[in-house]
């Protein structure tokens, strides 16, 4: 493929992107296998467009010639209707976060998932895995809880500012893995579950350029 004249073009869709790093790595590792990519932050907030707006954003990278796209908070489940296909995983999660253009057409694909397991697998082999505690279950929340599972947790308390959604996850979880625990909690539950998890997973928004500060009282 270093051989290609061709160059890549792709983009970050998402709020409050402009400041990521994402796009300058992405660029840097590029140039290191030979590749010609631009990356280009595609901002929800400085557009001000809405997060359902994702589906003519997708059609216009297609029109502008863009190879794929990367889906981060809040479009990584609004995509999903905008998809011509979706990868099982993707599909099994309920959420995108890579969308490769080709031949017109626009694929789905979740790498949240695969890049925590490996992360987890290869940067803390020796973590205890019995119970943790999740913020967050939204898009990137549901494939970190998929692959929290996966990698052996035994019971997992789902946080998140929204009940239902905590319980609905949990419940799609709890069908994918039977033999384990998950349970949907609120945010006012966590004085009493952080004392008993052998480790804390942040999926929330909070701490990113447009959500500033922190996802819980760092005394517990």
């Amino acid at each position: 493929m270093s051989n290609r004249a061709e160059s890549v073009l792709v983009g970050l869709v998402g709020e409050g992107v402009m400041p990521s790093l994402t796009p300058p790595m992405h660029e840097r590792e590029a140039d290191v296998q030979g590749l010609r990519l631009l990356y280009r932050p595609i901002d929800l907030l400085e557009l001000a467009l809405p997060a359902a707006a994702v589906g003519d954003l997708l059609t216009a990278a297609a029109r502008m010639g863009f190879n794929g796209l990367n889906i981060t908070h809040p479009c990584k489940q609004l995509v999903l209707g905008h998809l011509d296909e979706i990868s099982d995983d993707a599909a099994r999660l309920g959420a995108v976060n890579t969308v490769l253009i080709q031949d017109g057409r626009f694929i789905g694909h979740n790498t949240d998932f695969s890049g925590f397991g490996s992360a987890l697998r290869d940067g803390l082999p020796d973590a205890t895995l019995g119970r943790v505690v999740q913020l967050g279950a939204g898009g990137a929340g549901s494939a970190v809880a998929y692959a929290l599972l996966k990698a052996g947790v035994t019971t997992l308390d789902l946080v998140d500012v929204d009940p239902a959604r905590a319980a609905e996850r949990a419940d799609e979880l709890s069908g994918l893995f039977p033999t384990a625990t998950v349970t949907p909690r609120s945010t006012d539950e966590l004085p009493q579950i952080m004392p008993l998890a052998d480790g804390l997973v942040h999926c929330t928004p909070i701490g990113m350029a447009a959500h500033p500060g922190l996802p819980l009282d760092l005394g517990l």
